[in-house]
């Protein structure tokens, strides 16, 4: 039971990957998305959610003004906040007759989130200008970087954060967070918030207060993640943790809101091949934290808990089932604890589901060295998404691993479709926390998430462990189910 399209927000019509950059706002409790619509960029659409997972269209925000303003071509990203008594978004126009070059600012104004007026004048809109930024004038690519605004406020005066180009350096490594600061009806070009001197674009930047520290986070075209940095104060200097990926690759576009129950939420759309161009999804937002050093933590999303019903243990699981009859397998069932290993090659432990939507946790406890992880979506044939847990080296990774009855000649499938770190355990005990539902996976390790992704190749109905050369339990493992996905916008890829 392959290719079951059951899935989130794409923002899909005629094609399944339109949904482009987001923002995210709450008000009256009720979570407003406004996005771009790709590929033609001609307008900016809206959704509303009560959970920040189930979305439904409603009137769209803004479109391209009409043939000779300066945002005829197309708009990119905005950003959406309140500002006193009425509603502000700050959008990315370009023009037709420059051929898209010149990206700018711009603004438009709501008292309700539905209705919005452009405010095209006074500062608006803003470009980029030297001497710390690129200029129509200066820009050895010959078309400028100066898009996805953020507004935020410091000490009572307006700050914008820009996807900006330092005029300085490398001309494939300039990417930086321009900073403008807005005082009446002026504004003032900064040095660059921040800049690493090493990417290319840091696009959709926004900056946020969390536990006593500022964190600036950006998406990263290179290698297609989100990474952060930190700081001890607004203005800067930022700095990064020896690792810095916030969001594994193919989340993009990144932000944060803050949720319903006042947590930092994160939120983005997904590459489903992990490539820029590629079918885009928007996934459930997780939740931030930090560690006793001001590490960025990466929780889930609390929303899920409040959902679940009819817990299972694991004394009341369906039948172990060993798929592939090796030999050297066995296992052994206890109270709420299974072993089960294989001296040689792979053997994959297995139950029936008991629902296609689930929270899914345990411990699992490595008691002999040797390949190990978690089974889901497999059919009798043992074609499912493997997680490899390598315990010595603190590496997981999930993968598309099946029979290709299209080809005979390489009758497989195999695709590592997402991997991460982690802290690994002298004990070699961990414990998981994993999410499916539709076509959403999320694994988290010792509280922390690790993997969060879409993909469209499975959907069978057994779960379970693997083993290869190992000795692995399962301890105190629950599953709880969740109730089915409700979209107006289910994706058809």
């Amino acid at each position: 039971m392959q290719n079951i399209q059951r899935s989130f927000y794409s923002g899909s019509g005629f094609s399944d990957w339109e949904i482009g950059d987001v923002t995210i706002i709450l008000h009256d409790g009720v979570y407003h998305l406004f996005h771009l619509i790709i590929p033609n960029h001609d307008y900016i659409a809206h959704a509303v959610s009560n959970d920040c997972i189930s979305w439904k269209r409603v009137k769209n925000a803004l479109f391209v003004g009409d043939p000779g303003e300066w945002d005829d071509d197309m708009l990119w990203t905005m950003h959406v906040c309140k500002v006193g008594e009425r509603f502000e978004m700050y959008y990315t126009g370009l023009q037709r007759k420059l051929r898209g070059t010149n990206s700018m600012i711009g603004l438009a104004v709501s008292y309700d989130l539905y209705n919005w007026e452009k405010k095209n004048q006074g500062i608006f809109p803003i470009e980029s200008k030297g001497p710390y930024y690129e200029s129509m004038d200066d820009s050895p690519r010959k078309w400028l970087s100066f898009r996805d605004p953020y507004r935020i406020e410091y000490e009572n005066t307006a700050y914008y954060l820009i996807c900006a180009r330092s005029s300085r350096g490398p001309v494939s490594r300039r990417g930086c967070i321009g900073l403008l600061k807005q005082e009446g009806e002026q504004v003032e070009y900064l040095k660059p918030l921040h800049m690493p001197m090493v990417y290319d674009d840091l696009e959709c930047p926004c900056v946020f207060e969390l536990n006593g520290r500022y964190y600036a986070i950006a998406s990263i075209r290179e290698d297609v993640k989100v990474r952060y940095w930190f700081s001890d104060a607004f203005l800067g200097e930022y700095h990064a943790f020896h690792a810095n990926v916030l969001l594994p690759q193919g989340n993009y576009a990144a932000r944060v809101v803050e949720s319903i129950n006042g947590k930092t939420l994160i939120y983005s759309f997904f590459y489903t091949s992990g490539l820029i161009n590629s079918h885009r999804v928007f996934l459930p937002p997780k939740q931030l934290d930090t560690d006793e050093r001001g590490r960025l933590l990466l929780k889930s999303f609390d929303h899920w808990e409040d959902v679940a019903y009819d817990i299972l243990d694991q004394n009341h699981f369906n039948t172990i089932r060993c798929l592939f009859d090796n030999p050297t397998a066995s296992h052994s069932i206890e109270d709420n604890r299974w072993v089960v290993g294989s001296r040689s090659g792979y053997e994959l432990f297995v139950v029936e589901k008991p629902a296609d939507d689930f929270i899914w946790e345990g411990v699992l406890s490595v008691e002999g060295m040797g390949k190990l992880g978690l089974v889901t979506d497999m059919d009798e044939d043992g074609s499912g998404y493997y997680y490899s847990f390598d315990v010595v080296n603190g590496h997981i990774e999930v993968r598309a691993w099946g029979f290709n009855e299209a080809d005979i000649r390489s009758n497989f499938n195999f695709k590592v479709l997402q991997d991460n770190s982690f802290t690994i355990n002298p004990r070699y005990t961990y414990h998981f926390k994993l999410i499916r539902f539709g076509n959403y996976i999320e694994l988290a390790i010792d509280g922390l998430v690790k993997l969060t992704l879409i993909d469209y190749n499975y959907n069978n109905n057994f779960i379970g462990l693997y083993s290869a050369s190992s000795v692995v339990s399962l301890n105190n493992s629950f599953i709880k189910k969740l109730p089915p996905l409700e979209d107006e916008y289910i994706s058809n890829a």
